[in-house]
Formats: C-alpha cells, sequence, structure tokens
C-alpha cells in the first residue's frame, strides 16, 4: 500500500460535491492540493476547511471548457506546487431533456465540460507525470456511460466519451508507469444530481460523495503495479 503524504493532486471542481470531499479526504492523507473551480467565491467553504486542517493547498479560478484558462490555472498552481502526481477530472454539468428540446447550445456546453474539459487539463498536467515516470489519472464518468436513460441523451453522449477516452489515454500511457481510472458511479447526492436546496436528500439511502471520495484514496493507495481500470459504484438500495 502506498503512503500518499507529500504527494500533489490536481483537482477539478474541487469546491464542493465530489471534488470538494475528495480534497478534504486527500489532505488528511497528506497529499498537497491544487483546486480548480469555476469561481473564486466557491472556494469560501472548502478553504476554511482546509485552513482547519492545516492542509498544503493552492487554488485557481478557471472554465474547464476553455482551453487558455486551464492551461494559466494549471501553471499557476504549478508554480506553487510543482507538477503533480494525481489528477481527478470531476468538473461536470447535466443537461435533461428529450432529444428533439436540448438545444445546440446545451449540447456544446456538456460536451465542452465534460468532455473537452478533460481533455484541456489532463494535457496541461500530463507532461509533468511524465517527466516523473509515474502518476494516477482518475475521470469520473457516470452509470449514463454505460447506459443511456431517457432524456439523457446529451450527458450520456458526455460520459461515454469519457469511458472511451479513459481507454485510450490509459493505453497510451501505462508505459509511463501512470496509471488511469475511471468511475462510472449510479446517483450521488450532490448539488449537480439533486439542487442545491433540495429536500430528496437522504444520506441513509443514497451514495454521498465522501463514498467516492474514500473509494478514490484507496485506489491511489494500491501499488503503483497495479490499478483498477473501471470501478461501477452503486447505491445498495435507493427505493
Amino acid at each position: 500500500m502506498q503512503n500518499l503524504k507529500g504527494k500533489k493532486a490536481l483537482i477539478t471542481g474541487g469546491s464542493r460535491g465530489i471534488g470538494g470531499a475528495t480534497a478534504l479526504a486527500l489532505a488528511k492523507e497528506g497529499v498537497e492540493l491544487g483546486l480548480i473551480a469555476r469561481s473564486e467565491e466557491s472556494f469560501d467553504s472548502i478553504r476554511r476547511y482546509l485552513d482547519e486542517m492545516g492542509a498544503v493547498y493552492a487554488l485557481a479560478a478557471a472554465d474547464v471548457s476553455r482551453e487558455t484558462e486551464v492551461k494559466d490555472a494549471v501553471s499557476k498552481l504549478e508554480q506553487t506546487l510543482g507538477s503533480f502526481d494525481i489528477l481527478i477530472n470531476n468538473a461536470g454539468v447535466g443537461a435533461h431533456g428529450s432529444f428533439l428540446e436540448l438545444q445546440t447550445n446545451e449540447w456544446e456546453k456538456v460536451l465542452n465540460t465534460n468532455v473537452m474539459g478533460i481533455v484541456h487539463v489532463t494535457k496541461a498536467a500530463l507532461p509533468g507525470m511524465i517527466e516523473k515516470n509515474r502518476g494516477d489519472i482518475i475521470n469520473i464518468s457516470s452509470m449514463s456511460g454505460l447506459k443511456g436513460t431517457e432524456g439523457s441523451s446529451a450527458y450520456s453522449a458526455s460520459k461515454f466519451a469519457v469511458i472511451g477516452m479513459s481507454e485510450s489515454l490509459m493505453q497510451e500511457v501505462r508505459r509511463n508507469n501512470i496509471r488511469v481510472s475511471v468511475l462510472t458511479p449510479s446517483l450521488v447526492e450532490t448539488d449537480l444530481t439533486r439542487g442545491k436546496d433540495s429536500g430528496e436528500r437522504n444520506p441513509d439511502k443514497f451514495m454521498q460523495a465522501e463514498d467516492l471520495a474514500e473509494y478514490i484514496t484507496s485506489l491511489l493507495k494500491l501499488e503503483q503495479r497495479t490499478f483498477i481500470k473501471t470501478s461501477a459504484l452503486w447505491g445498495t438500495n435507493p427505493f
């Protein structure tokens, strides 16, 4: 089992939800964090928790769908922390509606964030991993990336693409001792899935962001010679 203390992790969508929970879990392991989120204001809550923990971290605001913003953000974080050992591509958006109802701009927003966002961030962080000749990339897909459902054509298309892209990248960078894993969780209660003010949340029943954070930490602790390529995480009894 690997000791994660002193490793450096870049997390997109790192201010809340799965990204925020993972940041806190890794901080407990002594990982130094570079977090990207869409706005500086979104970091207010997690900054307080990280300060209380005495965590080493740096923050950068960027829209992952915009390549120039991503390059600037990753460069800023690397200047503070150094090149990254771990990349967790978590940032994502959703869209729901029938195929004919969804507007072209909604398709573009979902694909540019969920697919091209991973492309932009990975291109910026991967050279440092290749130079180190080791690293971890974990991409968050969805159960919707394994099975399309009514009303989720754009979201499913993006999450199917994440799985295919992850598989291809994995085959390319294994020779550099870089592990590429993809997660396909079923419903996780976050602001994305439930809305910020939803009354539907039930932590005794539905999967929580902390569950994925715990699992991601366990993946990273595996000895570098081994990794789990694809993980399907399900809620036990969400009925």
